[in-house]
């Protein structure tokens, strides 16, 4: 009998591999989602595998140093990774299922009862002393337990791609405060200079002035120009501090604690060769949202398979064994000596509607995912296109500024050598002047823009880890 029982245990464990409910087929995107870029065409980019470590293009050790604080000290990172931790935890809880649960009790006692409760000849007081293992094991025969483990595998994914993603946000954000506090003293430098030249106009003009060959009044629109331009640089070093406090927020530091070497730095960094960007089906691969995405459909399309599982009987293989002895009798005796063995079936009939209804409930949320997983797809790419177009023609800006500034620079020395010789009027000097401080502004606010627009597409190209 014994035999038999344990055979039939074995025949029901082995049908444990089935499972009930839909088995999760990765989303294929549209075949143009693989395709190569509309903006690749540009000769600033290449369609060359991307960097992992793109901010190493830079070739800004300052830079590097202060990347690898935001990654290893970022708040926003450390919360990412705690999710993680939550989510390896809720998997190890799934894959416990598997394994059978015990149970061990022991109690003693020593009490009387009634006279009218004990038979004649027996005490009324007594010791009794009971004892007990049980062992359960649910065999898994419609895969409850497996897609459960299934879910879970799927939401440690997700959290490890979320987690990517906000490291990817980190990296870039320091990357961009980094391109904002240095090209903020980058533009203060232009901007003093332009103010060191309007006060040498300014003492020209009033020289001029002194010796009757220009009026008061070109003195003073001299002087207006040269404070308007100083009034310029307040708001500078104010956007410039702000950048320097986002970057010690981003590294886990306090403001005190920013190196020297970063707050003095005045050089925009800036990526002078043609920048990888490689193609949609390597997009795919490295944006996390998207990777994330479809981890979460799978593990939606998983919870179909347990909600559908409890439909069926939940059978349960149990055996305990146990003592229970009254007085001095021997515990471990063949008399007080129990056991048991055999399998418990239990099965939720009466209440399947409600089990249908979370059903659907499931099915729902797999068709809701579906659905993000398609919009992260298409704004994966959106994105990248949009970054493209964009820093192609923040560097044709640049180009046309850089030009523009140089032309404004040859007209302003004219104008100044042709004042010196009294072949120009005040007034025409100024408008060059004026013109050749709005034109080295632009320049350097225009340098900013084409680094802001070189992170924003290594944001939108994604990373790994």
């Amino acid at each position: 009998m014994m035999k038999q029982t344990l055979a039939a245990l074995l025949a029901a464990t082995a049908l444990s591999a089935c499972a009930v409910g839909p088995d999760h087929v990765s989303p294929t995107p549209p075949a143009s989602a693989e395709a190569p870029f509309v903006g690749v065409q540009s000769a600033d980019v290449t369609t060359a595998a991307p960097d992992d470590n793109w901010w190493k293009l830079y070739n800004d050790p300052a830079l590097n140093a202060l990347v690898t604080d935001a990654l290893t000290a970022n708040t926003d990172i450390r919360v990412a990774v705690a999710r993680i931790e939550k989510a390896r935890a809720t998997l190890r809880g799934s894959r416990a299922d598997r394994l059978p649960s015990t149970d061990l009790s022991a109690t003693g006692t020593y009490g009387r009862v009634s006279e009218s409760q004990v038979l004649p000849g027996y005490d009324r007081e007594g010791r009794r002393v009971d004892g007990g293992l049980s062992v359960n094991y649910e065999v898994d025969l419609f895969g409850r337990v497996k897609r459960g483990i299934e879910a879970s595998r799927a939401d440690l994914a997700a959290a490890q791609e979320d987690a990517d993603a906000v490291r990817v946000t980190v990296v870039a954000d320091t990357v961009r405060a980094y391109v904002d506090a240095t090209s903020a003293n980058e533009q203060i430098d232009v901007a003093t200079r332009t103010v060191d030249l309007l006060a040498r106009s300014e003492r020209i003009t009033n020289a001029r002035f002194e010796r009757g060959l220009n009026q008061k009044l070109d003195v003073i629109r001299v002087t207006q120009l040269r404070e308007a331009q100083a009034a310029a640089i307040p708001t500078l070093q104010a956007r410039r501090d702000a950048a320097l406090f986002r970057i010690a927020v981003l590294t886990g530091r306090t403001p005190q604690d920013l190196p020297d070497s970063v707050i003095a730095r005045d050089t925009t960094p800036n990526v002078a060769t043609p920048i990888p960007v490689g193609d949609g089906a390597t997009l795919l691969a490295r944006r996390p949202d998207v990777k994330a995405a479809e981890r979460r459909l799978a593990a939606d399309t998983a919870r179909i398979g347990v909600a559908t599982a409890d439909l069926y009987p939940r059978i349960t293989l149990g055996g305990s064994i146990g003592t229970t002895a009254v007085g001095a009798t021997d515990v471990f005796g063949g008399g007080p000596l129990r056991w048991l063995l055999g399998p418990l079936i239990s099965w939720a009939f009466p209440n399947q509607e409600a089990i249908r209804a979370r059903i659907n409930e499931s099915k729902a949320d797999a068709k809701a995912d579906l659905a993000t997983f398609d919009g992260t797809v298409l704004t994966a790419l959106g994105e990248t296109e949009t970054a493209l177009s964009a820093y192609r023609n923040a560097l044709l800006r640049q180009e046309r500024l850089a030009a523009s500034r140089d032309a404004a620079n040859r007209a302003a020395n004219v104008s100044l050598a042709r004042q010196s010789r009294g072949q120009i009027d005040a007034l025409n000097v100024l408008d060059a002047q004026r013109t050749l401080a709005s034109a080295e502004a632009d320049s350097a606010a225009a340098k900013r823009e084409v680094a802001f627009a070189q992170v924003d597409l290594f944001r939108a190209l994604g990373g790994r880890w």
